[in-house]
């Protein structure tokens, strides 16, 4: 690759202990905790429902579909309210973080594919790994994430799986 070649604008995002990155002209706004609207039977990844500036949004939650631990919101807790593809649509929605850091430039040659082995997460929700300052920043693949049919929890999508196979 060479010298000028592509570069990610991220917002990063802390998960538990991991570092996550998303890409910065995705995102909207980033909000302080607001009332969640709990949705009854919806799927734990998208429990819940906020508003925002009169717009009612759904509200996800990365930890599940990583299978992190889901502590109670603190003073960090923010939402980042951005815009993805579903099904070819536009589509605002927003996902919980345990902390937001900063916006930062990942050079694309530092990306690399999500290993099949070795990862504590599904490989087909982490569209690469990248590296900053000598540590990996997991870069999730957000249509991927959002489009997991049957309620988009890890149990439904890999019983899905199973039995297409």
């Amino acid at each position: 690759m060479s010298e000028n070649q592509d570069v990610m604008t991220a917002l990063t995002i802390r998960l538990e202990d991991e570092l996550f990155a998303v890409e910065a002209s995705r995102v909207r706004e980033i909000l302080d905790l607001v009332p969640i609207t709990e949705v009854p039977s919806a799927p734990s990844f998208v429990g819940g429902l906020i508003n925002v500036r009169g717009r009612v949004v759904p509200l996800a939650d990365l930890r599940v579909m990583f299978g992190m631990e889901r502590p109670e919101p603190d003073e960090d807790t923010r939402i980042v309210v951005m815009e993805v593809d579903i099904d070819g649509e536009p589509t605002i929605a927003g996902i919980l973080a345990d902390k937001v850091h900063d916006v930062t430039d990942i050079e694309a040659a530092s990306i690399e594919e999500a290993p099949k082995v070795g990862m504590r997460w599904r490989p087909e929700f982490v569209k690469g790994i990248g590296k900053r300052n000598g540590g990996f920043i997991i870069i999730p693949d957000m249509e991927k994430i959002f489009e997991t049919p049957a309620g988009r929890s890890q149990a439904g999508a890999a019983s899905e799986e199973r039995a297409a196979s």
